[in-house]
């Protein structure tokens, strides 16, 4: 009897030793952004599980205003050394057998080391890897590395803000420029803000989240121009340049500036956090009222008085610098790979005088962001950012997460221009960079998530990897490191088919232009094949039709892609359906042509009757397949704008303007398309059908 008693004690112990011991499997880790330098030389006998509730821990000391330095944790330390070399944000984190140990010359930089300790237990978890015997040395590369949130043609639901700045503050971004437009119930001017505008203390409230976690929010209020959210209300119709536009202000009517100056007031409330003022300025021409004053002299004129605002209330304006270079002649220097030194030379040598003239107006307390989404890697670019360093003033760049792409950023989420734009500013000692992130024809913000750590990736750490491996890096963060595997990776793919399905069924016609004609559906929408030509439809669109095909295997891929990524996936499940509708809405672009050639190319009545009921079944489909797409979006999203908002003039035909209903801008070409579809095949298809 003692002897098996001591037999099961013996199993017990080693059971229990089991259960405590410490993985040995070395772990994949993929810390993003890349810190500058990174040592691993073993395995730690700390288990990741302990340490996991150690790091939430600290997070949340540091959240709410606690001094990392001070916790007295055996196997976690923190030492605040102010006479180190490290920047501001920078930290060393070193891991041994059994202790960790972070240093910094602030809380940001103690802050920064718990970021990435997280990200390695989260990767040692998801792999039931052990932690490595890792030293780390981390230091940005920027000081000012910001994204803008653009809320002007839609909300997205109040948590997802609060998860955003977590997310935000997990790839050490540290500023945000939130472009309010009419999204901020002001209380001075009421009338701008929309009925669904945030208040200023839910604003703030926000603010507030995002600096615990060392994100400052800044408002950008357009002024002069894109003012379309001000001027299209009856009340300031008065303050229009042009009388016919809601586009820009009149800048020689000192009411012009009450207003703004009230709007910037309401706005720094709602953002008291702030550390710059946007005050837009870009893609504006004045008529300047007959006062003999030049477009660049008035522009100049009006950015003078709200720089001098934003000095007096303690915050740095910034300020698009487009249109000083255009007014001067040397913007096409700025947007031309082909010409060389001497020709950008030969372009400012004759032009820049018209810059030089007006220098002393330009004020010095003021951000010029030279913003470029193409190419900013030209000659010209380099050298209009000269221009205002030359003269002494304060220069940013801005490049784009997101420009004017339909349902998805593309480009490898603009890699290739995140990328040397963030070298550039580096190269150059420049105090930041802006990732712009429009809402112009506002696909979902989840499809922005790449895009943006591909930006914290270039300014934190310049170029340590390549596209590929920080496309994996990103897998890994978001999903889990066994998504990292190439296996995995859809998005690339996903990028072709959703630029052909944004004009694929109209007429060489755009789809954002469709609401300024007259009779849409004749004059954009695809003509259909008619009975009388057979083969003839399908022939006029054999290019159309063979992208269709080849874009029908890949979407197909895709989604067989997503699928299995929905089921390995450790976390963020819902950006994988956010991408999984966007596959699906081009997949039915694609069946809806081939169903057409389907029709056209029918070798017996029988066969055409078939194919007729396929397509006038593609009705039934698309609305069943809209509501599972706004079920999806509507998680995160406010689909709808209030019944009782205005439209402006949509200057830009920004999609995202055109209707109330989400589903009639976005997909108003699959309406028409379908409307046309079902009439066309009352009796038969026919190829000239008119609006009702």
């Amino acid at each position: 009897m003692r002897l098996f008693s001591t037999f099961n004690l013996l199993i017990t112990l080693l059971i229990l030793a089991s259960c405590n011991s410490v993985p040995k499997k070395e772990g994949s880790f993929m810390i993003l952004p890349s810190p500058s330098s990174v040592e691993i030389s073993g395995i730690s006998d700390l288990l990741a599980s302990d340490i996991e509730d150690l790091v939430d821990q600290a997070k949340a000391d540091f959240i709410s205003g606690k001094a990392l330095e001070a916790s007295k944790n055996k196997s976690l330390t923190f030492s605040l050394d102010k006479d180190s070399d490290l920047k501001a944000e920078a930290y060393t984190l070193d891991i041994s057998e059994d202790h960790i140990a972070i240093t910094a010359t602030t809380k940001e930089g103690l802050w920064y080391g718990v970021i990435t300790l997280g990200q390695l237990v989260q990767d040692a978890l998801d792999q039931d890897a052990a932690l490595p015997l890792i030293s780390v040395k981390d230091e940005p590369a920027l000081k000012y590395r910001s994204v803008q949130l653009d809320v002007k043609h839609h909300l997205e639901k109040k948590d997802y803000y609060y998860e955003l700045m977590d997310r935000l503050a997990e790839m050490k971004i540290n500023g945000v420029i939130l472009e309010i437009e009419d999204k901020l119930a002001f209380e001075k001017q009421p009338k701008v803000g929309s009925s669904d505008a945030w208040t200023i203390a839910e604003w703030k409230k926000l603010s507030d989240y995002a600096m615990a976690r060392n994100i400052r929010i800044s408002p950008l209020v357009q002024g002069l121009g894109h003012a379309s959210f001000i001027l299209k209300h009856e009340e300031y119709k008065d303050l229009r340049d042009d009388p016919e536009s809601d586009w820009a202000f009149n800048p020689l009517d000192e009411r012009t500036y009450e207003v703004q100056f009230d709007l910037y007031s309401d706005a720094l409330a709602a953002f008291p956090h702030a550390q710059y003022l946007h005050v837009g300025g870009d893609e504006v021409h004045t008529t300047g009222r007959g006062s003999g004053k030049s477009p660049l002299e008035l522009q100049l004129t009006w950015l003078n008085k709200v720089s001098k605002y934003a000095e007096e209330h303690g915050v740095t304006p910034i300020f698009w610098d487009d249109m000083p270079l255009k007014n001067a002649g040397v913007y096409g220097s700025v947007y031309n790979r082909n010409l060389s030194e001497v020709q950008v030379d030969s372009i400012w040598t004759v032009n820049e005088p018209n810059l030089n003239k007006y220098v002393d107006m330009f004020p010095k307390n003021c951000v010029y962001m030279r913003w470029n989404y193409d190419m900013p890697e030209t000659m010209g670019n380099n050298r209009a950012m000269q221009w205002f360093t030359d003269h002494g003033f304060l220069v940013m760049g801005a490049t784009a997460g997101q420009t004017r792409w339909n349902l998805m950023p593309l480009e490898e989420s603009n890699t290739a221009n995140i990328r040397d734009f963030a070298l550039i500013s580096i190269d150059n000692n420049a105090d930041g960079l802006l990732l712009t992130l429009w809402d112009d024809d506002s696909p979902h913000f989840e499809l922005y998530g790449r895009g943006i750590a591909i930006f914290a990736e270039y300014t934190w750490s310049g170029q340590k990897r390549t596209s590929g491996e920080l496309h994996a890096a990103y897998r890994q963060r978001t999903f889990g490191s066994e998504l990292a595997s190439e296996d995995f990776a859809f998005i690339n793919d996903l990028e072709a088919p959703v630029a052909f399905w944004k004009n694929a069924l109209l007429d060489k016609k755009d789809r954002n232009q469709l609401r300024r004609m007259d009779n849409p559906m004749q004059d954009a929408v695809l003509t259909l094949p008619e009975a009388n030509t057979p083969g003839e439809w399908t022939e006029r669109n054999k290019e159309k039709l063979a992208k269709a095909k080849v874009n029908q295997v890949i979407v197909d891929s895709v989604l067989y892609k997503i699928a299995a990524s929905k089921k390995a996936a450790l976390r963020n499940n819902y950006t994988l359906e956010v991408y999984e509708q966007v596959a699906k809405v081009t997949q039915f672009t694609n069946k809806s042509l081939l169903l057409l050639a389907e029709w056209d190319l029918a070798k017996t009545a029988e066969e055409r009757e078939t194919a007729k009921e396929k397509l006038l079944s593609l009705e039934g489909e698309w609305n069943a397949q809209l509501v599972e797409l706004e079920k999806v979006y509507g998680k995160t999203r406010e689909l709808n704008k209030p019944d009782d908002y205005i439209l402006d003039q949509d200057h830009h035909a920004h999609l995202a303007n055109q209707a109330l209903r989400f589903s009639d801008w976005q997909f108003y070409v699959e309406g028409l398309f379908l409307q046309k579809i079902k009439e066309g095949n009352s009796l038969m298809i026919e190829g000239d059908i008119k609006n009702n």
